[in-house]
């Protein structure tokens, strides 16, 4: 029996939530689709429950032309590797829209910048091209792994025209950076947060090694004392961001003095160096920031205020390279130009502060 439920859309409007459900002979079978007008869902129910009434058509319409959420279903359960969180925060939000509920072979490339225009409705181009990128992904492998009907061509089209019609753009490169006042009062204010609760994430050590180490948020929470080389001057960074590879991707990168000292300050209760989790440290950053009065920093700024640094305090890009772990020299070009010389860092109070052996 099918069901219709009346949604309210973002333009104003209201669509129509048509659902066919049928299970038969130990198969199950569901699918969805929106209309504009109430007869016409009625009428696509009883079309499809028909349909898949016919001898055969429950397994031809599992298996060989699924909805685009099912095949983003199967693409997450087959996908080995991690997908990182926010792909899969992307495909998940994916699934919510209305082009989810099309079959592969429905699916144009005017499906695909309608659903970018949708998209654009609150987002910034920026995003709207992550999220097809993401996307992209799922056409790239349907047909040639799977046979499903769904075209990479579509997708490309649809990229292009996206992108001419504004819809899309490239991530701008930030270049904030958090002055030595603002990192002044976070540290303040995240010692006091450990001073009143002693069993909170150790924030301090976490900005300060972020700072002089240049990891990432999710390569700090993944380094383990074991990865620490026998003489501290190397550290094992485990599924380094790359372009094209992550998992497996462990890259040995040269560890400042400044990002050792803190690290053998450190207690050592657990495997991990910093066993905290990235959503934690997110929203502790995040929170302090707000609190504080701090306007548009991210905790990914450190590690561009680290990079930074290195240039600023004479580094090579070689140099420079050993311990962001960049493989492409090109990709450090817009740190090296610099417009100060010398280290800021130079005598500063916190750092005695994390390098008191616990």
């Amino acid at each position: 029996m099918g069901t219709i439920v009346e949604r309210k859309r973002k333009s104003g409007g209201v669509g129509y939530h048509a659902q066919v459900a049928v299970k038969r002979d130990g198969l199950s079978h569901r699918e969805t689709k929106t209309f504009d007008r109430l007869p016409a869902a009625r009428a696509w129910i009883k079309k499809r429950e028909h349909e898949l009434g016919q001898p055969g058509a429950l397994t031809s319409a599992k298996v060989d032309d699924p909805t685009l959420a099912d095949v983003i279903d199967r693409y997450v359960k087959d996908s080995r590797g991690s997908l990182g969180r926010t792909k899969a925060q992307v495909l998940t939000a994916i699934k919510g829209f209305d082009l989810a509920e099309k079959r592969c072979s429905a699916i144009t490339s005017a499906e695909v910048v309608a659903f970018a225009a949708e998209l654009s409705a609150g987002r910034q181009p920026q995003t709207v091209g992550n999220y097809l990128a993401h996307l992209s992904a799922i056409f790239a492998v349907a047909q040639p792994a799977w046979g499903y009907p769904l075209d990479p061509a579509q997708m490309r089209a649809a990229q292009t025209v996206a992108k001419r019609l504004g819809l899309t753009a490239k991530s701008s490169m930030r270049e904030r950076r958090p002055t030595l006042d603002e990192l002044d009062r976070l540290m303040t204010h995240f010692g006091e947060v450990r001073t009143r609760r002693p069993g909170t994430i150790p924030m301090q050590a976490i900005i300060a090694f972020a700072l002089f180490s240049t990891r990432r948020q999710e390569e700090i929470t993944r380094i383990t004392w074991g990865d620490l080389d026998e003489d501290g001057s190397r550290i094992l960074v485990r599924d380094m961001k790359n372009p094209g590879q992550k998992a497996g991707n462990d890259v040995w990168c040269e560890l400042t003095p400044e990002a050792l000292a803190i690290v053998r300050a450190l207690p050592r209760p657990a495997a991990r160096i910093f066993p905290a989790g990235t959503d934690a440290i997110s929203a502790a950053f995040t929170r302090a920031c707000a609190f504080l009065g701090i306007v548009d920093l991210h905790f990914h700024d450190l590690r561009h205020e680290g990079v930074t640094r290195l240039f600023e305090m004479g580094r090579t890009l070689p140099l420079a390279a050993s311990v962001s772990g960049h493989r492409s020299w090109q990709s450090l070009q817009r740190y090296t130009h610099v417009r100060q010389t010398g280290d800021k860092y130079a005598g500063w109070k916190w750092l005695k502060v994390l390098t008191k052996p616990v």
